[in-house]
């Protein structure tokens, strides 16, 4: 199993695309297991050598005691990316870990080259859905109710219950979702949903001088699109694209991973 040492922690992560190619780190989202989310399958590939890792108490990473801070996630980057011996590269965050990208460009600037935000907020008074509190919630019960935030015309009941994703698809993402935490998974889970709940970069982001793009949904309440639109003000000199989707536009429409790879490669 391919780790590195940092931090105290031992990262789990995965190599793909070209081994010359300009290095991208990418940091999922909230739960994120490579596990699960098919790292070897991500159009993010061809754009140069990506990293994909497993998050501090995440899947095959370790699970140390909490609390823990989005100071540690963003840390926990900039030591994988110097682990992996990187000078410097483009980062691309999903989700939470477009709140991690964030952290890190304002803790490490000299790090990141290009910057890529989906489906993220600036925290403080732009905060993302608490997703805090449906942990008390039974399994069904949590995954109607993220998925009512995830698309705003989610219906159970229709062929495609998120347009733009195959019924196979929203079958397989549910089934994924479905899957119970237990033991050290689940206290690293909830550890970082305590993280998340204080993720707040806002009077920082003028400080970012990285080339940034920020991609939302149009139909998404987890990071609502008014946040997007912050980061691209905020943010000097960052675009904002829109997409044909909710929290899971990369999936939804074809035109966002062409769009990031294209402003990735803007910068060869």
């Amino acid at each position: 199993m391919p780790v590195v040492d940092v931090n105290g922690l031992s990262i789990h992560h995965e190599l793909y695309g070209d081994p010359d190619g300009t290095p991208i780190l990418v940091i999922s989202g909230t739960g994120g297991d490579l596990r699960v989310s098919f790292p070897d399958r991500s159009p993010l590939n061809r754009a140069g050598r990506t990293c994909h890792y497993d998050q501090r108490g995440l899947g095959q990473t370790s699970k140390p005691e909490g609390p823990y801070t989005m100071a540690q996630y963003a840390d926990d980057a900039a030591g994988l990316i110097g682990a992996l011996g990187w000078s410097r590269c483009h980062v691309v965050g999903t989700s939470f870990g477009g709140m991690v990208a964030l952290n890190l460009v304002v803790r490490h600037p000299d790090l990141v080259d290009r910057l890529v935000l989906n489906c993220t907020s600036p925290g403080g008074d732009w905060p993302s859905y608490p997703l805090h509190e449906f942990t008390g919630l039974s399994p069904d019960e949590r995954f109607l109710a993220s998925m009512r935030i995830n698309d705003t015309r989610f219906d159970p009941d229709a062929d495609e219950p998120i347009p733009g994703l195959s019924r196979a698809a929203f079958d397989a993402y549910a089934a994924g979702s479905a899957v119970e935490r237990t033991g050290d998974s689940l206290r690293g889970y909830l550890a970082q949903l305590e993280a998340r709940r204080h993720h707040d970069v806002d009077a920082a982001l003028p400080s970012i001088t990285a080339p940034t793009l920020v991609c939302a949904g149009r139909y998404d309440l987890i990071a609502p699109l008014d946040n997007s639109r912050r980061l691209a003000e905020r943010i000097p000199g960052a675009r904002l694209e829109l997409f044909e989707g909710g929290h899971l536009f990369l999936l939804q429409d074809r035109a966002a991973f062409a769009t990031i790879v294209d402003f990735l490669e803007a910068a060869e």
